[in-house]
């Protein structure tokens, strides 16, 4: 099968193990006298979405001779800390989204209070998901929470960047669009890829993880490019969200500066560079390898 066909293929163990620990732990909880807070928590969770960071960390803790299901906590808890960002991202001090995975965003379907404290739950729930699995050891669990929390914190700088500016000054367009995308997007992204890796029974020297890193920087800047692709070339029927928004907004964006075939040339560019990133892996990366194809062909 070519990895065309197997980014493309049907859902998988790691999907299913993936969608069920999160199911799993949104139904397990229990808050005294907050029903509605629970329910807000699954509709924001669970109620569709790619579950690409998950993936990212069950396919390289693979990629580095693990267990792809020892990486479930680390990726279920990027997955929270992005479902937090982006019922936080919706609401309307920000982007003011009403459409999220073609249903209203939380603040529409619950509140907008709701939506800020459910928001602030998941961010919770991340660390908790991380500090409650049995299948790692304390010095794991340290190392990942600090993974997180710095991505996290990363991540809140470049959505500053993209709403309220502040950027370094004498940087071009494009420098200005690399550092606000490698960290509102990016360090996220990457964040899943090492903690995947971390997760791995036995721990992993620098150098490899310095090489799952890399992949993880070059395959969140390529999920950013199609993004905003997706933005100016798809309508909002087709992605579930509202399209043509950024550049509406005067925002940066990889086709506004680039062009649209340019940026389609750099996702090339970029996807070349992350598969021979990790070519020294042998077999055991081919689902990493594939999923970074997907991430590269995906039209929503």
């Amino acid at each position: 099968m070519s990895l065309s066909a197997a980014a493309n293929a049907a859902p998988d163990a790691a999907s299913s193990a993936i969608e069920r620990f999160l199911t799993q732990h949104l139904e397990g909880l229990s808050f005294d006298r907050s029903e509605p807070l629970a329910r807000a928590l699954r509709y924001a969770t669970l109620g569709g979405g790619k579950r690409l960071r998950p993936l990212l960390a069950w396919r390289a803790c693979e990629a580095c001779g693990g267990d792809g299901s020892d990486a479930l906590p680390a990726g279920c808890a990027v997955e929270f800390v992005h479902a937090f960002s982006l019922v936080h991202d919706d609401l309307p001090a920000l982007d003011n989204d009403d459409l999220r995975r073609g249903r209203p965003t939380l603040h529409k379907h619950a509140g907008e209070a709701m939506a800020i404290l459910a928001g602030d739950q998941l961010l919770i729930e991340s660390f908790l998901c991380l500090s409650h699995s049995g299948t790692l050891d304390d010095t794991q669990r340290i190392a990942l929470c600090r993974e997180l929390a710095v991505a996290a914190s990363r991540m809140v700088s470049g959505q500053v960047y993209d709403t309220l500016g502040g950027l370094p000054e004498g940087l071009t367009p494009s420098q200005q669009l690399r550092l606000i995308h490698s960290n509102k997007t990016g360090a996220l992204i990457a964040a899943a890829c090492r903690m995947g890796a971390m997760s791995r029974r036995g721990g992993l020297d620098s150098a490899g993880l310095e090489t799952i890193g890399r992949f993880g920087d070059l395959v969140g800047l390529i999920f950013q490019i199609v993004d905003d692709l997706l933005d100016v070339t798809q309508t909002t029927e087709h992605t579930g969200k509202r399209t043509g928004k950024d550049s509406g907004a005067g925002k940066l964006t990889f086709p506004g500066v680039l062009g649209i075939d340019a940026s389609r040339a750099e996702v090339a560019r970029l996807s070349n560079e992350a598969l021979e990133a990790i070519e020294h892996l042998g077999p055991q990366a081919a689902s990493l390898r594939a999923l970074c194809v997907q991430m590269s062909e995906r039209t929503n």
